[in-house]
């Protein structure tokens, strides 16, 4: 984070700025460098049609950045952790997969670990409501865990009233901010 001021294609980053000081494995600590390195020398920005760049004082590109859309249609996840109704947010049981896909009418579809689930959705900028589901009746008894984890996963999807979407990874809260489920891009 640091302070700027932009205005008419002009642009002054800092000083102070902060950034964590994660020892990250190579080559994201060199990619973060080199990040770190453009913002510092940013002078200057133009918005070439839809992307910003950030220049240098002789108007040379040091970075662009293309807007990130925040719509959920035609996207799909896989589920890295879910809120299993306990007041506890839990990994994914080794051995399933927890799938969900947002289709572009309004219906999703997805995999519970061992029945494929299916519903309808809106959502209107961060806000998301699910629901109701549907799933096939399959009885799985392996990986141990899988059917508890299936129901627990779909209550949770349920609860969705806000997604936050940053990057390849989206998160699914409750009205109250509660985390029903995290993911990454599928």
């Amino acid at each position: 984070a640091a302070p700027y001021k932009g205005a008419n294609g002009r642009l002054q980053i800092g000083p102070n700025g902060m950034s964590t000081q994660m020892a990250c494995r190579e080559p994201v600590s060199r990619l973060a460098a080199s990040f770190n390195a453009a913002l510092a020398k940013a002078q200057a920005y133009r918005i070439d049609a839809g992307t910003l760049v950030l220049l240098d004082a002789a108007g040379a590109a040091l970075a662009s950045f293309v807007a990130q859309g925040t719509d959920l249609a035609g996207t799909a996840w896989q589920v890295t952790a879910y809120n299993n109704g306990k007041q506890a947010v839990v990994s994914v049981v080794i051995g399933s997969t927890l799938t969900i896909e947002f289709m572009p009418d309004g219906r999703l579809r997805g995999s519970g670990g061992c029945n494929s689930f299916s519903g309808s959705y809106t959502s209107n900028a961060d806000q998301l409501a699910i629901g109701p589901l549907g799933a096939t009746r399959r009885a799985c008894a392996e990986p141990d865990g899988v059917m508890a984890q299936e129901a627990a996963f779909l209550r949770a999807l349920e609860t969705v009233a806000i997604s936050r979407r940053e990057g390849d990874r989206l998160e699914l809260r409750t009205a109250t901010g509660a985390l029903a489920a995290a993911m990454v891009r599928g």
